[in-house]
């Protein structure tokens, strides 16, 4: 089953109660011979981690300037956040493993942070500073699809083995590039892996950036999958950074908000999940 929620709604209380230039293409050697027993042994040497969570963040030029900062910053001031730090020590083993990367086109993914373990305060503020002072960049094209099959061999090259795999992904706009989305959805799923979505609309949709209405209802019903998967969706750029904060509450602490909305396994979608492409076509007929 899959969950919505809206920004405000899950405070600490409640999570705790209850193309290209800098494209950065997976590691080649986790499919040379012995590569993987070696990495089943590394996991299995390592501490095992409450969640591996992979960040997939989008660049694309539908995102201004002001957004894909916010977006940063919101990041990394949730990870350095006092809730966050107690959601931490709330879990079995209080250490998550984090990775992210920024994305545009399906041949563009850029690894900002590779894989992290995070277990207290340092560590955390390790990862912060990292993400913020990376330079900004943007990108043309947007492709979820491309973004999840990019995160799907990240799991296998963490050094950490955890108890929840995660791939969290914020945009603000379907997919129009690479491979439909839910096949890429649907093959993650079959791996035991769960998407969330962090759908961005605190625009209103405009024919030059291919926005949509009702970004969130194309989330749920086209891109998040997994048992508990869920989406925060922002409508307030004042927001911003609230809705990342509590989106990453729950993912590390292991908690689904209360409210189901997405329609009921079986149903049509409420969008057509192709509406991305469709647009392109009809603009630029290619």
């Amino acid at each position: 089953m899959r969950w919505y929620v809206s920004i405000g709604v899950v405070l600490l209380a409640g999570v705790l109660a209850g193309d290209v230039p800098g494209f950065a293409a997976p590691n080649r050697a986790a499919h040379q011979p012995g590569a993987e027993s070696r990495q089943l042994a590394d996991k299995d040497g390592n501490p095992t981690v409450d969640v591996e969570l992979v960040l997939a963040v989008d660049v694309s030029y539908s995102m201004d300037m002001d957004e894909l900062a916010l977006q940063r910053e919101g990041y990394a001031q949730a990870i350095v956040s006092k809730e966050f730090l107690q959601a931490l020590k709330s879990g079995p083993n209080g250490r998550i493993a984090i990775t992210y990367f920024e994305w545009a086109a399906s041949t563009d993914q850029k690894i900002i942070i590779p894989w992290r373990l995070i277990d207290g305060p340092e560590t955390a503020d390790a990862v912060a500073n990292e993400i913020v002072k990376t330079p900004i960049r943007r990108a043309s094209r947007t492709s979820i699809s491309g973004a999840i099959n990019f995160a799907l061999p990240l799991f296998d090259e963490s050094p950490h083995r955890g108890l929840r795999r995660v791939i969290d992904i914020s945009g603000d706009g379907p997919n129009n590039n690479g491979m439909p989305v839910t096949l890429a959805r649907d093959a993650a799923v079959e791996k035991g892996i769960i998407i969330n979505g962090l759908p961005i609309m605190v625009k209103e949709p405009s024919y030059s950036t291919m926005d949509i209405d009702n970004l969130d209802y194309y989330y749920e019903d086209c891109v998040i999958g997994g048992p508990g998967a869920f989406v925060v969706t922002i409508k307030d750029r004042d927001k911003f950074k609230e809705a990342i904060r509590t989106k990453l509450l729950l993912e590390v602490a292991g908690r689904t908000p209360e409210r189901p909305v997405v329609p009921a396994a079986g149903k049509e979608p409420r969008v057509n999940c192709m509406i991305g492409e469709k647009i392109w076509q009809d603009r630029w007929g290619r």
